[in-house]
């Protein structure tokens, strides 16, 4: 039977308002957190992970999601020859027929903020795509 490892937490004691602890536990039931160190923990890597997307310098992850009406012309030829300008950034794609003329598609990124803001912009502006974001991750080696 294999033996689960269990982490080390250290626990501390934080001083916050009534009306601030309120909304954390609202926020925290709606997401369906069972506790408020789980909310909390998962709000501190969040804010790490935008600290390293702002700091630009260290190869980070990301997604970018692109749905598209693939009958605009040209537009599927486009989409292609952006991310083969990018080949060595993309990790893997998944592309999804939501209709008879509509598109998902999901994109893997890695490497530094700036290029994978710059592919995700040149995709998402090109003339027919519905929909689309970018969702900033992390490589996660500096996260516990």
């Amino acid at each position: 039977m294999a033996r689960t490892s269990r982490r080390r937490l250290v626990r501390f004691g934080i001083a916050i308002e009534p009306q601030l602890l309120a909304q954390l536990d609202h926020w925290a039931a709606k997401h369906q957190y069972t506790n408020r160190s789980e909310a909390l923990r998962d709000l501190v890597r969040r804010e790490l992970v935008a600290d390293e997307w702002q700091a630009g310098s260290a190869e980070t992850m990301a997604t970018i999601t692109l749905v598209y009406d693939h009958h605009t012309r040209l537009l599927p030829e486009r989409l292609t020859e952006v991310q083969h300008h990018y080949l060595r950034h993309i990790v893997s794609t998944l592309h999804v027929h939501l209709d008879h003329r509509h598109c998902l598609e999901v994109i893997v990124v890695r490497g530094r903020p700036a290029v994978l803001q710059e592919l995700a912009g040149r995709l998402l502006a090109a003339r027919g795509v519905k929909h689309g974001r970018l969702i900033p991750a992390t490589t996660a080696s500096g996260l516990p």
